[in-house]
């Protein structure tokens, strides 16, 4: 893989960092990659090598390209910290995962000046919404680590199956229901668009080898404003599993000017949603569905939606938001849930004792019934 011709540039109302990809090995056909935001926020976004970098690695690691050559000066810790980072995908995942060769234009040296600001990642779920405000409890007003900028991107979830097409306008509502938790939060809400995904758009690689490195990407476009991006976590310790994001390997997408902090791993999802449920603006605004449904934040028969509404019937609090028009989950819809995919069986195992202690059995019993039927089919 070869990436060159790194510009930055206006387009129409926004700003726009690129770099032209091409492949060597695997016969995809060469495209432009981009990184986007508005206006307003164009001043901090620039064609970092770096952001470029980390963002077409896994995909060349996944189509068998024998190298990556980018026609720009890299930081030399990321270099470095890249190395176990394609070792520990190799470890997980096996000899298609081989590590690559890196070829550069020369090291670069930190910018001076350098800020003491913080990003965290912003997607509307209770994952990232917890992780915000235990960041806002943590750390007080002043504090470098505390959260002064919040990524919301565009291209992941939204947009980011091309057979759905790019639906702008779902995007625009989430931006407006984050905005309603950034203005209390006093961070600044930066809507970013991306088409880093679809470098190779196979569910399997976004999923379990490639989110967090594009993440990490994300905010290696933005170096000079800030110096730490916070990354939620997905899975707590007791269920950690191979994934692309990980606290093991997220850390390594980082640099001498980006510190890249996974975070809360010790919490588990009912834990967060706890968190949630008490951060009132949040509870009402948050945003997990993955279908972009036109005239719902949440469609409410997803696994998702099913998933998260379960868990807040367990924690006694479905009905006090908004953010579902649903108040209770009834058998039907749990028992047509899959669960026993892409390691959620954690999710909801431990929902178990909470929705027995609602005195919710008739839930709690299609989850025990279900996980078991699970392992039964498992290899």
């Amino acid at each position: 893989m070869k990436i060159t011709d790194l510009r930055r540039e206006r387009i129409a109302d926004r700003v726009r960092v690129s770099a032209r990809v091409e492949w060597e090995d695997c016969g995809q056909p060469g495209r432009d990659v981009f990184l986007e935001t508005t206006e307003h926020c164009g001043p901090s976004l620039n064609a970092n090598p770096d952001a470029f970098l980390v963002g077409c690695l896994v995909p060349a690691m996944h189509l068998g390209e024998r190298r990556v050559a980018i026609d720009a000066p890299v930081c030399p810790e990321l270099l470095e910290t890249l190395e176990p980072a394609m070792a520990l995908l190799h470890s997980w995942y096996g000899s298609r995962y081989r590590p690559l060769v890196i070829e550069t234009a020369g090291v670069r040296m930190p910018s001076s000046g350098r800020p003491e600001r913080t990003a965290i990642f912003l997607s509307g779920g209770i994952d990232s919404l917890s992780a915000l405000r235990r960041n806002l409890q943590r750390y007080p007003a002043g504090h470098p680590s505390r959260a002064r900028d919040a990524f919301l991107v565009h291209g992941f979830d939204i947009g980011g199956v091309v057979e759905r097409g790019l639906k702008y306008p779902v995007f625009d509502r989430a931006v407006q229901a984050m905005t309603a938790v950034a203005e209390e939060a006093e961070v600044e809400l930066i809507p970013i668009y991306t088409n880093l995904r679809h470098l190779c758009d196979e569910r399997e690689l976004w999923l379990k080898k490639f989110h967090g490195a594009v993440l990490a990407a994300v905010a290696h476009g933005f170096t000079s404003r800030i110096h730490r991006v916070e990354l939620a976590s997905t899975w707590d310790l007791q269920s950690l599993a191979p994934s692309g994001s990980h606290p093991l390997l997220d850390p390594l997408y980082g640099s001498s000017e980006l510190r890249i902090y996974h975070r809360d791993v010790e919490l588990r999802r009912i834990d967060k949603l706890r968190i949630v449920s008490d951060w009132e603006v949040a509870f009402q605004h948050f945003r997990v569905c993955l279908q972009n449904v036109p005239d719902r934040l949440n469609c409410g028969w997803c696994e998702k939606c099913v998933r998260t509404m379960t868990g807040l019937v367990a924690i006694g609090k479905l009905a006090e938001t908004r953010a579902f028009v649903e108040d209770d989950v009834s058998r039907e819809l749990l028992e047509r849930t899959q669960m026993a995919i892409n390691h959620r069986d954690p999710f909801y195992a431990e929902l178990i004792e909470p929705l027995r202690q609602q005195r919710r059995d008739d839930l709690a019993d299609i989850i025990v019934k279900k996980l078991a039927a699970g392992a039964a089919q498992a290899p």
